[in-house]
C-alpha cells in the first residue's frame, strides 16, 4: 500500500477525521476534563503536527496520475489568487476574534478588520489554497491532497460556529449577525461595514511579503520553480 493513492487516501482522512472528532464538543470537553486545556491543546497540536507529516510524506511518493493536461493558464491562477490568500492568512493570525483558538473566553465585540469580511479568514486562505493548487496540478494525488485540505478548512468553519453558539450562547450572537462566513456578505446584506482601515497597510504588505517569500521559496517547498531561473 505505501507509495500508493490508497496511501495518501489513507492519511488525509486519518488527517481529516482525527481534526473532527477531536474538535467535537463531547471529545473536546472529555479530553479537556481529562487534560485540562493546555493538555488537551499540546495532544492536539502533536496529532495535527505527525499526521500532517505523514500526510505530505504520502504526497511525496503517491504517483501523479494526470486527470487533466497540464494547462499554462491554469498555472497562472494560483499566481492571482494566492496573494489574497496571504493577506486573509496574514491578518486573520494577527486580529483578534471569537473565532481564533481561545475566542470563545472573549468578550463580544463588533467585527473589525478582516473579520468585516470575514469571520473565518485563516481558514479561507488555506480553502482558497488548497482549490486554486488543485486546479492547477489536475492529478490525482494533488487532488486528494489540496482538495482534501479545502474541505477540512470548510468543515472547520461550521464547526467552528455551531461550537461558538453551544458554548457562548447569546454572547454568540452579535458576532454571527455583524459578520459572515461567505466572504463580504455581511457588508453586502448591510450587516456591516468594511473596516478596510482596521486591516491596515502593515497587514496588507506583510501577506504580500508572505506571497513574494512562497514565490521565492517555491522549488525548495514544492519542487517546482515560479520564476525564472
Amino acid at each position: 500500500m505505501y507509495g500508493t493513492l490508497q496511501y495518501l487516501l489513507a492519511a488525509m482522512f486519518v488527517f481529516i477525521a482525527g481534526h473532527v472528532i477531536l474538535a467535537s464538543l463531547p471529545v473536546r470537553q472529555g479530553l479537556i476534563k481529562a487534560l485540562g486545556e493546555k493538555g488537551f491543546r499540546v495532544l492536539f497540536s502533536v496529532f495535527a503536527l505527525a499526521t500532517l507529516v505523514w500526510v505530505i510524506h504520502a504526497y511525496g511518493v503517491a504517483p501523479r496520475t494526470e486527470i487533466w493536461p497540464a494547462d499554462p493558464a491554469l498555472r497562472h491562477v494560483p499566481l492571482l489568487v494566492m496573494p489574497l490568500a496571504c493577506i486573509l492568512l496574514v491578518a486573520g493570525l494577527t486580529t483578534r476574534s471569537m473565532t481564533m483558538v481561545g475566542g470563545e473566553t472573549m468578550d463580544a465585540a463588533p467585527a473589525t478588520g478582516i473579520l468585516t469580511i470575514t469571520r473565518h479568514p485563516f481558514l479561507w486562505a488555506v480553502a482558497l489554497w488548497g482549490l486554486v493548487h488543485a486546479l492547477a496540478n489536475g492529478d490525482h494525488a494533488s487532488l486528494v491532497l489540496f482538495l482534501g485540505m479545502a474541505l477540512l478548512a470548510f468543515l472547520g468553519m461550521v464547526h467552528i460556529d455551531h461550537r461558538r453558539e453551544r458554548q457562548l450562547g447569546a454572547a454568540w450572537g452579535p458576532m454571527a449577525l455583524t459578520t459572515s462566513v461567505i466572504p463580504f456578505q455581511a457588508a453586502i446584506q448591510g450587516r456591516c461595514k468594511l473596516d478596510w482601515a482596521g486591516i491596515g497597510w502593515p497587514r496588507t504588505l506583510g501577506g504580500l511579503a508572505l506571497y513574494a517569500a512562497l514565490l521565492l521559496a517555491h522549488q525548495w517547498i514544492a519542487g517546482v520553480a515560479l520564476l525564472p531561473g
